[in-house]
């Protein structure tokens, strides 16, 4: 056992390579994992010649000290597995990545959806990631490198957990559990500073597919620096495959190893709750001493939401932990909540704020309970929405323009950078009313965010990047999309303003967005490319989309009736009709999505009526769904 453990390391410490400088890639696609191999491994042509570990060998880290705070157990619909596979399939990497996270499928059932999240897969992919990380972090072994781990409510979460802590604890590295986690809470877990959990750890991991069905599951991996890079995912993707492919040759993936010693288990959301009841307090704090300075210089607010009625939908996943963990702390009456419980067969609705049953039953919930506020949050609660007492949805450009509204109050002439497919209405609403300056970008939380670091990096000061999706990011936290902290933002508002002595519950905030100027019709379609079509001609579906949207451009161009964006980062942009469309290409797969807003359902039909006309001279665009809404409306 001590010796295949030993061989295990070896394929560990080959796969360090993987990380190095991408200025070497082209040496590493010919060597593999060869280059910058640890002097004490020596190296045969391309494989490592083994002569022990010594000191390499895997440690256990240990038990849990007595007394450690908060080591209940997390509980969660999700069952350990026993899967023992006789041989290994072979797998591309590659595919898993999906932008700057790792996607898959990890539970069989669903026709044409084969498993490719397996355990192997997944023990291959923390491994690499402890490799990377080792690099990253510079480690010369004086002291051990930590990573934390969670999950959502998702039924694959236990045995991907465990895969995961495999991987990294055969790597040397520690481990630490946090069972039942938000992606926000694991990225907060590399920056806090307290060493009775753990913190801070080196590295983050958390397991989840966001709103995806059931069966799909996957990762995202922080440091204190933040989420990783899409060339960061690719690294350790390829590094996984090498992993795979010399572990399986050894015929070990399946081995017994124990690592459970190896592995402590916090409940790290409680720390994370309390940061946010922290900073609701701190906000109705502040405003109280502004207010009664003389007199109440040193009061803490403890529970500045008293009174207020707030209702909760968690959608069965990650987020349920708010209503009783944050709200009631602060004194708000949470009655009416619901799906709080993790399921991740999500019986209720899909867990997406964006989804408009979603949006119908937690719009129901505030009505039925006469609630004044309503919150709503995805699977692993990196995104949220949320309803005032009258039903009236804040999410999308209505949620952009909440937070622009808050945000431009604390910094006034600040840049707010948003996704492609928000409003003209938005950027008259930032710019003309708020005084803020809207810089619309490109689709992909983590784009919007790496360009609102890049120009406060160049001078250009902003302090919100926000998606239409419901991911929102702020200077103040990190720069960590966290869909908890913008409805702190919210309750803060809701706080500050009863302490100053203006009342009308939610009222407050639907007031901020007087003003902005709403399409009578927003209409999102999804024209897909057929990638096997003869009119591709051997190409791939990415140039044949750049080829429509040249196309559409050079139409748009000269169409009188037609202005293109002058400032535009991704696709075709034009306004006319009194509305806009923009044609872009997802990030991802095969299809152009086509936003349409317009003042009428006629005008809407002559935007898409111009686009028609660019899409239908390339046959293996399918324009089935425009054709629907150009005839129907």
């Amino acid at each position: 056992m001590a010796a295949m453990s030993g061989k295990i390391v070896q394929n560990i410490f080959v796969a360090q390579c993987c990380a190095q400088n991408r200025q070497f890639r082209a040496q590493y696609q010919r060597d593999r994992c060869a280059p910058n191999l640890p002097s004490f491994l020596p190296f045969q042509g391309r494989k490592l010649a083994w002569t022990g570990i010594s000191s390499m060998h895997l440690h256990n880290l240990p038990k849990y000290e007595n007394g450690f705070v908060n080591r209940g157990n997390v509980y969660c619909n999700a069952a350990p597995s026993s899967t023992s596979l006789p041989s290994l399939e072979k797998v591309d990497f590659l595919k898993l990545q999906n932008g700057s996270d790792i996607r898959g499928v990890a539970v069989a059932g669903v026709e044409g959806e084969p498993v490719t999240l397996t355990e192997p897969v997944t023990e291959a992919i923390a491994t690499a990631f402890a490799a990377w990380l080792l690099q990253k972090k510079k480690a010369d072994g004086s002291r051990r490198l930590r990573v934390s781990i969670g999950h959502d409510s998702r039924i694959s979460a236990q045995k991907l957990q465990d895969a995961v802590s495999k991987g990294i604890a055969n790597a040397g590295l520690e481990v630490v559990q946090y069972g039942l986690a938000s992606t926000p809470a694991m990225f907060n877990s590399t920056l806090t500073e307290d060493e009775q959990f753990l913190c801070p750890a080196d590295g983050s991991i958390m397991i989840t597919a966001s709103h995806l069905p059931y069966n799909r599951n996957g990762f995202k991996f922080f440091t204190n620096a933040g989420g990783l890079g899409k060339a960061d995912i690719k690294d350790i993707l390829e590094c996984a495959a090498s992993i795979y492919s010399n572990v399986a040759a050894e015929g070990l993936i399946n081995s017994e190893r124990k690592a459970s010693a190896s592995i402590k288990r916090v409940d790290y959301m409680a720390v994370y709750a309390s940061y946010l009841v922290e900073a609701v307090r701190r906000a109705a704090g502040n405003i109280v001493k502004w207010v009664l300075s003389c007199c109440v210089q040193h009061t803490v607010l403890r529970r500045p939401l008293e009174g207020f009625h707030i209702v909760v939908d968690a959608g069965n996943g990650a987020g349920g932990f708010f209503a009783e963990k944050v709200l009631e702390p602060l004194g708000a009456i949470t009655t009416g909540s619901q799906f709080l419980e993790p399921d991740g067969l999500f019986p209720n609705h899909i867990p997406n704020p964006e989804d408009k049953e979603a949006m119908k039953a937690i719009i129901q919930a505030v009505l039925t309970n006469q609630a004044d506020l309503g919150i709503i949050f995805d699977t692993d609660v990196d995104r949220s929405a949320a309803v005032d007492s009258t039903g009236c949805e804040f999410n999308r450009n209505r949620l952009i323009a909440l937070m622009s509204a808050i945000v431009l109050e604390e910094h006034p002439g600040t840049t707010i950078v948003t996704d492609s497919v928000t409003s003209d209405g938005l950027t008259t609403f930032i710019e003309k009313k708020l005084g803020g300056k809207h810089h619309r970008f490109k689709r992909g939380y983590k784009n919007v965010i790496d360009e609102a670091m890049r120009l406060n990096s160049v001078g250009e000061e902003s302090h919100l990047a926000i998606e239409t999706s419901g991911h929102g990011a702020l200077k103040e936290n990190h720069w960590l999309d966290d869909g908890a902290y913008l409805m702190v933002k919210l309750l803060n508002k809701l706080a500050s303003a009863r302490a100053s002595g203006i009342g009308g519950g939610s009222k407050v905030l639907t007031d901020l967005v007087k003003g902005l100027q709403e399409p009578a019709v927003a209409v999102e379609l999804r024209l897909k490319i057929d990638a096997s079509h003869e009119d591709l001609k051997g190409g791939s579906f990415r140039e044949y989309g750049e080829a429509v949207l040249k196309h559409l451009e050079n139409l748009t161009d000269s169409d009188p009736k037609l202005q293109k964006a002058p400032v535009n980062y991704e696709g075709v942009r034009a306004s006319g009709f009194g509305g806009w469309f923009l044609l872009r290409l997802s990030l991802h797969d095969p299809v152009l999505p086509l936003n349409i807003e317009a003042p009428s359902n006629d005008d809407a039909v002559k935007l898409g009526l111009s686009v028609l006309a660019a899409v239908k001279e390339f046959p293996a665009m399918d324009t089935s769904a425009l054709d629907k809404f150009v005839q129907s409306s």
